[in-house]
């Protein structure tokens, strides 16, 4: 569950975004996995050469981000071998693209080496470095958190004051 206030009324989520979102995603070799989907391997050998994930691992991963509709398994075979599968990224995927990056600018401010950060992201188009802007629907650049303010949504299933309620039962 998320804490948030709405006004001076303090309320959780019980339908929390971001717990969801960690119920997939939240564990380190399928952030390793999706890193590696993300830099164009396919392959499970590959995949597994990459990450260093243990075989059980790499494969209860795969198969739970193909589950979950991240990957999609698209069949392959190599002359004189059996059918195998490459595990590519669907939109669900690609749309945590922001997310990995955001991830590894966190890491490359605070836990890379002193010689800087082992991998930079350029715009292909002209060269520059990656950067990324949070903006509101009018356009405004916003500094961080203290610029926000969360209110409910509407799919909100909030508890306020110990009380469970939906969102939309506050309106009545």
């Amino acid at each position: 569950m998320s804490e948030a206030t709405l006004g001076n009324v303090p309320f959780r989520v019980d339908n929390c975004s971001i717990e969801r979102t960690l119920g997939i995603v939240g564990e380190k070799w399928t952030f390793l996995v999706l890193r590696e989907a993300f830099s164009g391997v396919r392959r499970f050998a590959d995949m597994q050469a990459a990450t260093g994930a243990p075989r059980q691992v790499l494969s209860a991963r795969l198969a739970r981000l193909v589950d979950e509709g991240l990957l999609r398994k698209v069949p392959y075979r190599e002359p004189g071998q059996r059918q195998r599968d490459e595990y590519r990224l669907t939109q669900m995927g690609l749309d945590l693209y922001p997310i990995m990056v955001a991830l590894m600018h966190w890491g490359d401010r605070y836990l890379s080496e002193p010689d800087g950060p082992p991998v930079l992201l350029t715009h292909r188009g002209c060269g520059a470095l990656v950067e990324q802007h949070f903006r509101c629907a009018d356009g405004h650049e916003i500094a961080g958190p203290r610029e926000v303010t969360p209110v409910h949504g509407p799919g909100a299933s909030v508890t306020a004051a110990g009380s469970p309620a939906h969102a939309g039962d506050a309106a009545s």
